[in-house]
């Protein structure tokens, strides 16, 4: 159903500055990423979002559609990122249908609360290939796409529309580490590398490689997993210096800045929107609630029983 555009999207943005471009969306029917979409549909472009879960990632393209009238988004369901020959099957198919592809999200990620003595390898592997091996195959099937798009749309353009652009989702773990998170910070570590490199290789065809990193953002998949239900806003809030949870309006608009006009020379960055959080690392931390501190909490081999999992027991020390 259609959102308020205030709910995903600020009013400093002009409408039609993403007229006639196409988004190419890996995890696109995740809360984050269809925020991102959304807010790229709204101010003229068509999307295809890609997903593993057909009847979810069909449904998030028809929700997603309603930003605009007579918007195009194409929901691609089936398609696993780890598959570098689904990834190609699917940037074909969205360039064909939809004319092309002139930004790319790689947004396709998985996570858990999990120690390390409790994380097994094959779990290791499961997200460092989701993260890492997903995004370098998205990379791979999206980069002749957008090396075509940034010929296309070459510095300055008088309508000031643009193409060429890829942006990571990532997160702020890996800066100082964090317990419980071994094998996601080793992955957007491995994420954040990737996209150093797409800056430095393909800079030279105009194309532009940055990271958003996320604080916790409220409403969304990635808090119900780490977040414990028993923790009151207030209380995240309280470790966050600007005082807020983040929210999917704050990714949504600093997608739409690196995409547009504005961000033409901003290469290689790490863009974390968090409101300061990672700087001061305090409160309550993945897995955990009220009465639970670090270290202690390493010794009572304990953690939060109210973060959703798919886990069927939760992990011991």
């Amino acid at each position: 159903m259609p959102l308020e555009r205030a709910e995903y999207l600020s009013n400093v943005w002009k409408e039609g500055i993403f007229n006639g471009r196409v988004a190419f969306v890996t995890g696109g029917a995740g809360s984050i990423c269809s925020a991102q979409t959304r807010a790229l549909v709204h101010l003229g472009a068509n999307a295809c979002i890609i997903g593993r879960n057909v009847e979810k990632t069909e449904a998030a393209a028809k929700d997603i559609a309603t930003a605009r009238k007579g918007a195009k988004v194409i929901g691609i369901g089936g398609c696993d990122v780890r598959d570098p020959e689904a990834l190609k099957k699917a940037a074909e198919r969205c360039a064909n249908e939809l004319g092309g592809i002139d930004f790319v999200i790689a947004g396709a990620a998985g996570n858990f609360v999990a120690p390390i003595s409790g994380l097994s390898s094959n779990a290791f592997k499961s997200v460092m290939d989701i993260d890492v091996l997903g995004t370098f195959n998205t990379v791979k099937a999206t980069v002749p796409y957008l090396i075509e798009s940034a010929r296309r749309n070459q510095y300055p353009t008088a309508d000031g529309l643009t193409g060429g652009r890829i942006i990571y989702v990532s997160a702020s773990f890996h800066y100082t580490g964090m317990p419980f998170q071994a094998h996601v910070s080793a992955a957007k570590s491995s994420v954040d590398s990737i996209m150093a490199s797409v800056s430095l290789e393909y800079g030279p065809y105009g194309i532009t490689s940055n990271v958003i990193s996320p604080g916790a953002i409220e409403n969304t998949e990635g808090m119900l997993r780490l977040s414990s239900s028993k923790t009151t806003k207030a209380q995240i809030a309280a470790s966050v210096p600007l005082g807020r949870w983040g929210t999917i309006r704050d990714i949504a608009d600093a997608t739409v800045y690196l995409f547009s006009d504005a961000g033409n020379y901003v290469n290689g960055e790490v863009l974390v929107v968090d409101g300061a959080n990672w700087r001061l690392k305090t409160g309550n931390g993945v897995g955990m609630e009220a009465g639970m501190n670090y270290p202690d909490i390493l010794f009572t081999g304990e953690v939060s029983k109210h973060v959703k999992s798919g886990r069927k027991e939760k992990p011991k020390l």
